[in-house]
């Protein structure tokens, strides 16, 4: 399967969960833990199936001279995402609008935070437009930290971003990972309307963890809602072409498969049309620590389940991130096929 492209192939047999010895409590499970008391966790050893390999290759070179010479950034590097020799490699990358620095701080992110994050960059949008036609790329992501300090979020910067994307290069399919925008309806609508493809925003864990992974201001029935809220109004207005919705949810953080299975179908009440499932990994020990590393069997297994909620596509393994090609691939077979 593609979604295992990079694993190593192991007996089956051998394909344990290596989970944490002694949980603690469920409640205990769901309450925020500070940096300091992060450190005191010692990690679980990574299985075999995690390798990852260094990034290499002419392409990823090429890229990330491109990257520094016009001063943009991807998630890619500043998320620390196991995938970036495979992306870089085959000419594509996710860019981050907004600077690099975020305004929350989520338990799971490797990103910068700040309240004061720097100001935003008013030729990036043309910056990562005359990056991506230089790269030759038929589907483009954009993502974007979250930006409190701003009235709308970042939303007219992201729509402008994507506006004139779709000007170079009308037939460029446009995924924007965007945030929460504060449940701002306003916000989203913005997003909408600037003829994006595939609107993706993540709900990232199960309703019961989203105190400890995401930041305060995060919040499951609000991402929920922009997502709904996303779809419903792309089909009030005239567009050429239908517009996707796109989640993502890690594992690794002590849910249940009965969450799991909840979330899947809140997902699904909520319109959204693809999913994505991936291993958590620990960015630093000032992170969360991994309660369990999930087997490509369970992935299996979880994505199977996740597919009887009646999503249009769900890509699950344990290097799959919202970003991720296998994903894509699907959504531009879908949208060619619309045209």
């Amino acid at each position: 399967m593609a979604i295992f492209k990079e694993l190593d192939v192991l007996d089956s047999s051998t394909l344990q969960p290596q989970t944490r010895a002694s949980l603690p409590s469920r409640e205990d499970q769901a309450r925020p833990i500070s940096p300091s008391e992060a450190k005191k966790i010692s990690p679980l050893k990574k299985p075999e199936w995690l390798k990852i390999r260094p990034p290499a290759g002419e392409n990823y070179t090429q890229i990330k001279k491109l990257l520094r010479e016009r001063d943009l950034h991807t998630v890619c590097e500043e998320a620390h995402c196991p995938n970036v020799a495979e992306c870089w490699s085959t000419g594509t990358a996710t860019f981050m609008l907004g600077t690099e620095v975020c305004t929350r701080a989520c338990r799971f992110c490797a990103i910068q935070t700040s309240r004061r994050p720097p100001p935003l960059d008013p030729e990036e949008p043309f910056k990562i437009a005359e990056a991506v036609s230089k790269m030759n790329l038929r589907y483009v992501v954009l993502t974007s930290v979250d930006r409190d300090d701003l009235p709308d979020g970042g939303a007219e910067h992201f729509a402008k971003t994507i506006r004139e994307l779709k000007r170079l290069d009308p037939n460029l399919i446009v995924e924007a990972l965007v945030p929460d925008f504060r449940g701002d309806l306003k916000a989203v609508e913005t997003i909408v309307d600037s003829g994006l493809d595939v609107y993706a925003h993540n709900i990232e864990t199960v309703y019961r963890l989203q105190y400890r992974v995401r930041d305060p201001r995060a919040g499951y029935q609000q991402s929920l809602s922009t997502l709904l809220y996303a779809k419903q109004y792309s089909e009030s207005k005239p567009r050429e072409n239908k517009l996707y919705t796109k989640s993502a949810v890690m594992l690794g953080l002590s849910e249940e498969d009965a969450e799991l299975q909840q979330a899947f179908m809140d997902l699904r009440e909520h319109m959204v049309d693809v999913l994505t499932v991936g291993q958590y990994l620990r960015p630093s020990m000032s992170h969360l620590p991994v309660e369990k590393y999930y087997s490509p069997e369970e992935f299996v297994r979880i994505g199977n389940d996740a597919k009887l909620a009646g999503f249009l596509y769900v890509a699950s393994g344990p290097m799959v991130r919202s970003s991720y090609k296998a994903a894509e691939f699907f959504i531009e077979g879908l949208i060619h096929e619309r045209k």
